[in-house]
């Protein structure tokens, strides 16, 4: 009877220790990598007008790109066939070296898709086999999973959209491609630290806190902006800051509403990024001031990052979307997500935790000094 209890009892202990929090929130830090590349190629390939350069979706053998001569004819003659080529791209004399150039990036780009997919999935199922996850993250991997392969999908969708009646693609579902990138992003990282705490035996994962939730909702409209500016090409509108066309508000076309103004209208929503930018600073600013006597490392990536998006923004309408800048401007844009996420999550912890962490800390620092 004792020896068959014993055995019971024993069974959480194994699965305890078999625990590997720490390496699973490296293994995510490394697929977080992975979604920022392809944040980053995504803007290229927006820059560069790619995205519609591959007018079929195939995610097995679309893995390899044109490998003779005829294959890129007949990829070539795909693309003729769709409006972009027809109103823009053929009267303008494409050849076929200038449709290689922008098959190149959508195919990274496509590819660092199933890249990250890949990364993800078989160190899941090795994690899950060894019985390493620990209790309460099952459900989060899979979320994330999920949110994954919503995110192929949603990139088809994004690409339908402009290979029969438009020369480009929605930038509403442009917006939600993006958007959804940078919440997976977000949440590879949220997840990889809670387990970093959790492998330091703080358990209590974060929480959202009502600051925090105000700080993201007010970042999510200006991502929310600086997508339709980007599907829209609307940082063309104006290369002048902060004035545009000559003054600080410009004129608009009340006439179609203030409905379509607001979601349609590229000066509109290129005067709304640019302003609504200093309401996000100051939410920013706020979170930041918050979290500077937690941890002094994330108050300073915080206002880092948001302090170069800002310049960067800046740079990329007096550049008139200089590709570079505009480059740069995706790329930090993701940085201060992360940089978001970390400060929200370090004010998140739970209280008695915190002190264990500082008491922790402490005694870390008294022992270097002896």
């Amino acid at each position: 009877m004792t020896s068959a209890s014993t055995s019971i009892a024993s069974v959480p202990d194994i699965a305890k220790n078999a625990a590997r929090p720490a390496a699973i929130a490296n293994w995510l830090w490394a697929v977080a990598l992975l979604v920022f590349a392809m944040v980053v190629v995504g803007g290229i390939t927006r820059l560069t007008e790619s995205g519609l350069s591959i007018t079929e979706w195939k995610p097995v053998t679309g893995a390899l790109p044109p490998l003779s001569d005829a294959a890129w004819a007949e990829e070539f003659s795909k693309y003729q066939q769709i409006p972009e080529y027809i109103e823009i791209n053929g009267p303008a004399g494409m050849t076929l070296a200038d449709f290689k150039f922008i098959y190149f990036w959508e195919w990274v780009h496509r590819l660092l898709g199933r890249l990250v997919g890949v990364a993800f999935v078989l160190p899941l199922l090795w994690f899950w086999v060894k019985n390493a996850i620990p209790q309460g993250y099952k459900g989060r991997l899979l979320a994330l999973l999920a949110l994954g392969a919503l995110q192929g999908t949603i990139g088809w969708w994004m690409v339908e959209s402009g290979l029969s009646e438009r020369t480009d693609v929605s930038h509403f579902r442009l917006a939600v491609h993006l958007l959804n990138a940078l919440f997976i992003l977000g949440g590879l990282a949220w997840t990889a630290l809670d387990l970093h705490r959790h492998a330091k035996g703080l358990t209590r994962p974060a929480r959202m806190t009502g600051l925090g939730l105000g700080v993201i909702a007010i970042l999510f409209v200006q991502l929310l902006f600086g997508a339709w500016v980007a599907g829209l090409n609307a940082g063309l509108v104006s290369d002048t800051w902060p004035l545009m066309e000559g003054s600080l508000v410009p004129a608009l076309n009340w006439d179609i509403g203030l409905g379509q103004l607001l979601v349609n209208d590229p000066t509109m929503i290129h005067f709304i990024h640019r302003w609504w930018a200093w309401i996000a600073v100051a939410a920013l600013t706020l979170l930041g001031r918050k979290v500077r006597p937690l941890d002094r490392r994330v108050s300073i990536a915080l206002f880092s990052t948001f302090g170069i998006q800002v310049l960067l923004g800046i740079a990329t309408v007096l550049t008139q979307v200089n590709i570079t800048m505009a480059v740069l401007h995706q790329a930090v844009g993701a940085l201060l997500v992360l940089a978001t996420v970390w400060a929200v999550h370090r004010i998140g912890w739970p209280a008695d935790q915190s002190l264990m962490a500082g008491d922790s800390r402490a005694r870390e620092s008294q022992v270097e000094k002896i």
